[in-house]
């Protein structure tokens, strides 16, 4: 590993990833990421092009770096958007959740157990009881898992 050639590319690697869009210091972290790996990989098994490799590696690394950002900012911005904790408005939602049960998609067998669980409380046990099947084959075939 030559430590000047790194030190030589460092200038024109960053120059490209910010010429990509990259803001500078996000570049600058993603050409050091690169020559870490560099560093680590590099004696073992150099690259035809050095250069090119660098500005790949910083590049990937850059992008990582903006979509774990960009992830992160989402998932704020959605808990952000959260109504505040506080008393649920009384409503009774039973009739609601008879339609649900009985969704066209749903077979009649999956309807009926579906409103046994959702709207009459029973456990998968107790459904597969009155089915006269195994709770397991009630839980996958027909119902998740409570």
């Amino acid at each position: 590993m030559d430590e000047v050639l790194l030190r030589s590319l460092t200038p024109s690697v960053l120059t490209v990833l910010v010429r990509r869009g990259a803001d500078f210091a996000a570049a600058e972290d993603a050409v050091q990421e690169a020559l870490v790996e560099a560093v680590r990989v590099w004696p073992c098994d150099p690259p035809r092009d050095p250069k090119g490799r660098l500005v790949t590696v910083a590049w990937r690394r850059f992008l990582d770096a903006t979509r774990a950002d960009t992830a992160r900012r989402r998932r704020e911005d959605r808990v952000d958007e959260e109504p505040p904790p506080g008393p649920v408005p009384a409503a009774d939602d039973t009739l609601r959740l008879y339609f649900l049960c009985a969704h066209p998609s749903l077979t009649p067998s999956a309807a009926v157990a579906l409103t046994l669980r959702a709207v009459g409380g029973l456990t998968t046990r107790q459904i597969a009881r009155a089915y006269l099947v195994p709770e397991a084959t009630m839980a996958w075939g027909h119902l998740p898992r409570p």
